[in-house]
């Protein structure tokens, strides 16, 4: 996916505003089939599969032995024995052979990234724009839900409402073969209600504005769910990986927390800036920041200690030898 097609700032709006089209096939895809799926899925991921019903999508992230993350991921499911995880493109070998290692049940695993090609219709306006296209009721797909169906002519295409962007719409997984055909076709249908291409720059500015981790940014193998601000994917009524770990840093409290700020004067922060405290004492790092398109104002994540990490708290944020006030807000900033 190009980084930019027009700019950063129209892409962004347009998909706040009208919609916007992204193709997301890098993305990582694998099939979980057999009778003890479920319970190699409880093992390998930290929320409860056994909450899911057929058609119904969740997030969730695989912990390492360490309280840390492996990655985060969508769970599919399909049936009682067949399971689709999403992953991040960058973990898909890191991901395939951690899953696989731990793969001691009656239960087969497949990577199926080559043959999926995923576009992402995102806005107010995507689903106005693909019922052009399709027979299948699109207001009937509630939000985290997927049924297939044909697009386009496009037969056995998974349509999902799940998205990156906090703007409603929906992902779109198809045989790469239809593509770029299917494509066109949501091109052409959303010319005449302002439909634009949308790059990876974009994509990261609209899930900032949301809250939403990036694996390698906000997450990684060394930062915890519970300091992450994911507990709520992070289901301690079921055995799991790490899990005693998890709880042990429950018990004891939290010492950082990831958080989000929004910057009091001019400036922009950036991934690895020094966060500080009114009296200039470092007290931990920005994770991703940017100047938010639809704020006009520089906003970013980050871990600080954790008397640090209420809302409303004042902070300052390194950037280029300047201290800048920030403070401590809620997510989502917009």
């Amino acid at each position: 996916m190009p980084i930019v097609y027009t700019s950063i700032k129209e892409e962004h709006i347009s998909v706040r505003k009208q919609a916007g089209l992204f193709d997301v096939s890098h993305m990582g895809e694998f099939l979980i089939e057999g009778i003890e799926a479920p319970n190699f899925l409880q093992k390998i991921l930290s929320n409860d599969v056994s909450k899911l019903s057929d058609g119904q999508v969740q997030y969730s992230c695989l912990p390492n032995a360490h309280g840390g993350i492996i990655d985060d991921l969508l769970v599919y499911r399909f049936s009682p024995e067949k399971y689709m995880l999403v992953v991040n493109a960058a973990n898909i070998e890191k991901d395939f052979r951690w899953i696989q290692s731990q793969n001691n049940f009656d239960a087969t695993l497949k990577n199926i990234s080559k043959d999926t090609a995923l576009l992402a219709l995102q806005g107010p306006l995507a689903t106005a724009i693909l019922q052009k296209l399709t027979a299948v009721n699109l207001s009937e797909i509630a939000y985290y839900h997927f049924v297939e169906g044909s697009v386009a002519g496009i037969n056995k295409v998974l349509i999902s409402a799940t998205g990156y962007t906090g703007s409603g719409g929906f992902e779109l997984y198809v045989d790469p073969e239809h593509g770029a055909a299917l494509w066109e076709a949501i091109w052409k249908a959303g010319q005449a209600d302002g439909l634009v291409a949308a790059g990876l720059a974009a994509r990261d500015t609209l899930r900032l504005e949301m809250g939403y981790c990036l694996y390698g940014n906000d997450i990684d193998d060394t930062t915890s769910p519970l300091e992450a601000g994911l507990g709520w994917i992070t289901k301690f009524n079921k055995d799991f990986i790490g899990k005693e770990l998890l709880l042990q840093q429950k018990s004891k409290g939290l010492t950082r927390k990831l958080v989000g700020f929004t910057l009091l004067e001019r400036g922009i922060p950036r991934k690895d800036y020094r966060i500080l405290n009114n009296s200039g004492e470092p007290i931990g790092l920005v994770t991703s920041g940017t100047q938010s398109p639809s704020l006009g104002v520089g906003i970013g994540l980050g871990y600080v200690s954790l008397p640090y990490a209420k809302v409303g708290k004042t902070v300052l944020v390194e950037i280029r030898k300047k201290q800048i006030t920030a403070e401590i807000v809620k997510t989502p900033f917009v």
